[in-house]
């Protein structure tokens, strides 16, 4: 029960293909084409945008204290 041969492939390829009809088979193989184009694509947009993360990152300006962060708020009173 080793692995199967070039013959044993065809002959799965061809009652595949009288199963379920080549227009079928073909329609499945545009849709896996482009699920993987899709995916590809995501991964590179992906990476261009951690690499932009990267080389700016975000301005953070640091708080001295929370009294300092609510004093520059303006007091609201509540009725």
């Amino acid at each position: 029960m080793g692995s199967f041969s070039i013959w044993h492939w065809l002959i799965v390829l061809v009652i595949v293909a009288l199963v379920f009809g080549t227009k079928k088979l073909r329609n499945i193989g545009e849709d896996v084409g482009t699920a993987v184009k899709s995916f590809r694509k995501g991964m590179a947009d992906e990476d261009d945008t951690s690499s932009r993360l990267k080389a700016d990152p975000p301005v953070v300006e640091p708080v001295d204290s929370v009294d300092a962060a609510r004093s520059s708020e303006p007091d609201r009173v509540e009725k």
